[in-house]
């Protein structure tokens, strides 16, 4: 790992804000990012349809595999310098680290990628970075190794998660950290989807998750979280691109009424639409899913049309729209995405909802500029501003610093 500087050797780079976005994708936390007031200067990605789109958009990219790529490249491309930038963004390919279906950990090779994040920063060393991911990899088992084949001596091969690893890589560069898995709905995006949330900080600033902007209940409905009406509404018969749902799929999809799903069909009808499903475990809550108007959107996945994660229209029979797909994400509508239908649902749906981004941004701008804290001599009404901080940690009730 690099040499650890310190404080008075990057002082001087203290008032700019520029972004280096790693595993940039459709850019939607670059966005957020760049409306909290920071200024992405480049983007990176393997995937050729990210890129074009990123270039679609007027944006400075570095297309590659990040495992092929030197620090020294994003610096140079940049013409900023070691300790300058204001922060490093990325979230590493999160599938080994899904709830869903196998959980491979660091025995997938993509699981790997987290440690090209570390390379950047430890290279680079900027004030902040910020990491997100899919909320399994708090517990990601690191990769199994027989009792008889451990070595005590090789901390990797002792059981743990993979978070362990990465709480431990940033700690050896001097980082200190704050994480937790924040809702995106708490931050005024009309969609429930959880993510893993890891800020860290070179020079021991008193970094914190962004606190939560938006609840269940407010008196004030601007306050209120956001509904599927609220974004998309105006497109109910402008559905544009659209991917298509199966003649056989719609029959049942009918039946089902806003809000629900396949078991808002007729009993009878069950077994059939459900084929091999029917008898399976799980809550299967995506089957034949239709959205509800006056609800927040259930996570916006890579594609509205497979079986188990349906996204139908709450009053059309369609499945959502690109157009519809970016609204819920909050792309703006002047959002270009390249490539095929299927590629564009697949970027949106693997995009960072542009407002958590935007919280995240902000938060890290308030420990920047030291404006987050409000300084008093007494603190009265101590058990119901408790209530008040219990309130709004609904979205991050996880945070933990190191």
């Amino acid at each position: 790992m690099g040499t650890i500087m310190k404080y008075e050797q990057y002082s001087k780079y203290y008032d700019n804000r520029d972004v280096i976005s790693l595993f940039s994708g459709a850019m939607g936390l670059d966005i957020g990012l760049a409306k909290a007031g920071l200024n992405v200067v480049i983007g990176q990605d393997f995937d050729a349809s990210c890129v074009k789109t990123m270039r679609a958009n007027g944006h400075n990219v570095l297309e590659g595999d990040i495992r092929e790529i030197e620090p020294q490249q994003l610096l140079s491309l940049t013409g900023l310098h070691i300790g300058e930038p204001f922060l490093i963004c990325g979230g590493p390919p999160c599938q080994p680290f899904s709830t869903a279906g196998k959980r491979l950990g660091i025995n997938d090779p993509r699981g790997s990628l987290f440690m090209d994040f570390i390379r950047m920063i430890d290279y680079i060393r900027p004030r902040f970075f910020v990491m997100e991911n899919v909320k399994g990899i708090m517990s990601a088992p690191l990769k199994h190794v027989p009792l008889a084949e451990r070595d005590e001596k090789d901390p990797e091969q002792r059981l743990g998660t993979v978070l362990d690893v990465i709480l431990s890589e940033f700690n050896k560069l001097g980082y200190k950290t704050v994480y937790g898995v924040l809702d995106a709905v708490n931050y005024g995006v009309p969609q429930f989807r959880e993510r893993f949330v890891l800020i860290g900080s070179r020079d021991n600033e008193d970094i914190f998750l962004p606190i939560p902007t938006h609840f269940q209940m407010h008196q004030n409905q601007e306050y209120q979280w956001q509904s599927v009406r609220s974004v998309i509404e105006d497109l109910e018969f402008d559905s544009d691109e659209c991917a298509t749902l199966s003649d056989e799929r719609l029959k049942f999809l009918k039946m089902v009424p806003q809000g629900g799903n396949w078991r808002d069909l007729p009993e009878d009808i069950i077994p059939i639409a459900m084929g091999g499903a029917y008898t399976s475990g799980g809550g299967k809550v995506g089957f034949y899913r239709r959205l509800s108007y006056d609800q927040p959107s259930p996570t916006v996945v890579t594609s509205p049309v497979q079986k188990a994660t349906m996204m139908c229209h709450p009053t059309q029979n369609r499945p959502l729209s690109v157009k519809e797909y970016a609204r819920i994400q909050q792309f703006p509508d002047n959002w270009i995405f390249t490539g095929t239908t299927a590629a564009k649902y697949r970027q949106i749906g693997n995009a960072v909802p542009v407002g958590l981004a935007e919280a995240i941004g902000k938060a890290v701008i308030a420990v920047a500029d030291k404006s987050a804290v409000i300084e008093t001599k007494r603190f009265r009404g101590t058990n119901v501003h408790n209530r008040i901080k219990n309130a709004i940690e609904i979205g991050g009730n996880m945070y933990a610093v190191k």
